[in-house]
């Protein structure tokens, strides 16, 4: 007999550009039920807010746009729910990135995106396990090995912010929390064990 998932008003934000799959397996997994969704009313009434993002920064603030979620976002932010940015739902979190200079991000965060250089870094992206570093700030990792896919990495202009830091050729953040605001630069949902670790305390914070 299969085992009743836990209600947590758990909502992955749908814009078309994020791994949703696997961040569900992981929700279930855990023994939390889940909802998919781009409705405003669903994403505000939430407890726990997912933002995934997989791509181009310009491609995912469009996709946004197109969506209508942009004051829905904002606006779940500002009523102090839970909200968790992954890998390009992070990045797209601060004001610009050097991935699409025209391209103004939702500003949530202070700071920028920046680009690894070609000079220091083994090559780009960064693709595979990488281990961090918590900070003082951090509430739900631990320091372990997670699961990176990325050639940007953000820069807040609140050090204070950063949760976690990673080396690839440059010390990088690697993960903030901002008030209810926690996003990571790399995969959880495909970190093992640290990952489920992570998503547990998140989750059950």
């Amino acid at each position: 007999m299969a085992s009743i998932l836990k209600k947590n008003n758990i909502v992955i934000i749908n814009y078309n550009s994020g791994n949703i799959k696997s961040l569900g397996n992981m929700i279930n997994y855990l023994g939390y039920d889940y909802t998919i969704s781009n409705s405003k009313e669903e994403i505000l009434s939430a407890n726990k807010l997912l933002f995934p993002g997989q791509g181009h920064f310009e491609q995912a603030m469009n996709n946004l746009e197109k969506s209508g979620l942009i004051g829905t976002i904002k606006k779940a932010v500002d009523k102090g729910i839970d909200f968790l940015g992954i890998c390009l739902g992070l990045q797209i979190l601060f004001e610009k990135s050097e991935e699409a200079p025209n391209k103004k991000g939702l500003g949530i965060v202070e700071g920028e995106v920046k680009k690894f250089d070609i000079e220091i870094s083994k090559k780009i992206p960064q693709i595979g396990w990488n281990k961090i570093k918590t900070t003082k700030n951090n509430s739900y990792l631990d320091d372990d090995y997670f699961y990176f896919v990325n050639s940007y990495y953000v820069k807040p202009k609140n050090k204070n912010i950063i949760s976690s830091t990673a080396y690839y050729g440059v010390e990088f953040c690697a993960s903030i929390e901002k008030d209810n605001v926690c996003a990571v630069q790399f995969h959880p949902e495909k970190s093992s064990q640290g990952g489920i670790n992570f998503f547990r305390k998140w989750i059950e914070n």
